[in-house]
């Protein structure tokens, strides 16, 4: 019923609290699903994960700018009940309450999705179990591969498809 990488995304975003595999998982399939679509349920999924990479290393100004453009796409509750199996009221009321938390330059807190679907949940809690994970564990905030993972993946062909583009630009003008 509920496609294999939005599961992957629950058991991450509840079992290790990799934000970062969250982000990379949903945006792999978002690109393959509904890559046109910047209003997609999957799309605002990677913005409430990208809200909470950023609030746990303290970047209060990435997380409030990502979580905001995050409940802009769940407004519509329906299809966070439908597609996801959310309690939509309580997931907005839990958002808008971390927004407040964010705004105020709270401490980060781990925090969970209210499940609707408890097939789904028994699904991800199995799938955490395989894993090694523990479901709606909290944070290692002293694991700093967890913390500032995007510090330390390799982005070298990131940085040479820029440098490519930038010298392409540079030689059309």
């Amino acid at each position: 019923m509920y496609p294999k990488p939005y599961i992957q995304y629950l058991v991450h975003f509840h079992g290790d609290r990799d934000y970062f595999e969250c982000h990379e998982i949903l945006e792999d399939y978002w690109k393959r699903t509904d890559r046109k679509n910047k209003q997609s349920i999957w799309v605002g999924l990677i913005q409430l994960a990208v809200s909470c990479y950023h609030h746990r290393r303290g970047n209060f100004l990435g997380a409030k700018k990502t979580l905001e453009k995050a409940l802009e796409i769940f407004k519509n509750e329906d299809a966070l009940s439908t597609t996801l199996g959310v309690n939509g009221q309580w997931f907005l009321a839990q958002l808008d309450d971390r927004l407040a938390a964010i705004h105020n330059q709270k401490p980060y807190v781990s925090f969970n999705c209210p499940n609707a679907d408890p097939e789904l949940c028994q699904q991800c809690i199995l799938s955490c179990k395989k894993s090694g994970f523990k479901w709606c564990s909290p944070s290692n905030l002293g694991n700093d591969a967890l913390v500032h993972r995007h510090k330390l993946r390799d982005r070298s062909s990131v940085i040479q498809t820029r440098k490519k583009a930038l010298t392409m630009r540079k030689g059309n003008k």
